[in-house]
């Protein structure tokens, strides 16, 4: 069993200090039953974050950074024929625009509902349908899109942009261009839109833009053990640290003491440990009678292997 665990760390200053505190006495156990082994990442500006080309690796996925095909897995799992298509996830966001640069609000703090979504997905589909796109309504929060130039398009994940400059995270590929147009038209379009009117006087966030990721076209997934937990992202996104704690706490009491129950039967389980930089692994080797008496001198404090992701 592979155990891989997003936003295990952060870089900035809070988060660290919050790692630091953290006593996280299975995870110590762990990591002291287990040996380094293969590291994705490079740093914190790659297009998709370390958890994800974790995931595509353990899948035998192919595709450059910022263009492996989550949007297709993640459209065949919702019902949609995706055939031979590329295809790429449309997110119905909020940019906020600030003093300095526009920031992109977690999709979740628009609190979608269906109807509104549906609403919304209708008022732009003329634009996409107009350029060639098949346009697919999923959920109130996942709308898919193909379209030949998707093949191979590097875009950034959600994961990257939230709570950051979007500025920095907008796709310059060459087959961009189509999508930037449609962003903007996107964008006209839903400013007036009565729905949007609504939500502000509401103190709603309007519905003002999407974001689009993960694209490319269907690859089949090898078989794999992995089991993500992903308890850590909505705080650490939201930066909240006094939950992150709690969930790096409950993380620990529980599916990380559970991976060391199972350890004895399956001693070639791994931890993939990942921040926003790098993706550990972290496997357990067999060990002889003596290496097991006396792992428990071996100490291993985890704040210092989160620093390094």
């Amino acid at each position: 069993m592979q155990l891989l665990i997003p936003f295990a760390a952060a870089l900035s200053d809070a988060g660290t200090h919050t790692a630091r505190d953290l006593a996280l006495p299975r995870l110590a156990r762990a990591l002291a039953a287990a040996q380094p082994a293969a590291r994705l990442g490079q740093d914190e500006y790659s297009l998709c974050a370390p958890h994800e080309q974790a995931l595509a690796a353990a899948f035998g996925w192919q595709g450059e950074d910022g263009a492996l095909p989550f949007a297709a897995q993640a459209a065949a799992a919702d019902g949609v024929q995706v055939g031979d298509r590329a295809w790429g996830l449309l997110t119905p966001v909020h940019w906020h625009v600030g003093r300095d640069h526009i920031t992109l609000a977690d999709p979740q703090a628009l609190q979608l509902d269906d109807a509104t979504s549906r609403t919304m997905f209708e008022a732009v589909r003329d634009l996409f349908e107009s350029e060639g796109f098949q346009l697919v309504y999923a959920t109130s929060s996942r709308w898919y899109a193909a379209h030949d130039d998707f093949d191979g398009l590097p875009c950034a994940s959600l994961d990257r942009v939230i709570g950051r400059n979007v500025d920095l995270w907008l796709p310059t590929h060459p087959k961009a261009r189509l999508v930037r147009r449609l962003q903007n038209e996107v964008q006209m379009l839903l400013y007036n839109h009565p729905l949007n009117d609504e939500r502000e006087a509401r103190g709603e966030l309007p519905l003002n833009s999407f974001w689009l990721s993960g694209c490319g076209r269907h690859q089949p997934v090898k078989a794999h053990d992995v089991q993500v937990d992903d308890r850590l992202r909505a705080p650490l996104l939201a930066e909240d640290w006094a939950a992150w704690a709690d969930a790096w706490r409950a993380l620990d009491a529980g599916p990380i003491a559970q991976w060391l129950e199972r350890l004895p039967s399956e001693p070639g389980s791994s931890i993939i440990l990942c921040g926003e930089r790098f993706a550990q692994h972290f496997e357990a080797q067999p060990r002889s009678a003596w290496q097991r008496l006396t792992a428990g001198f071996r100490s291993v404090e985890p704040h210092t292997i989160l620093e390094s992701l």
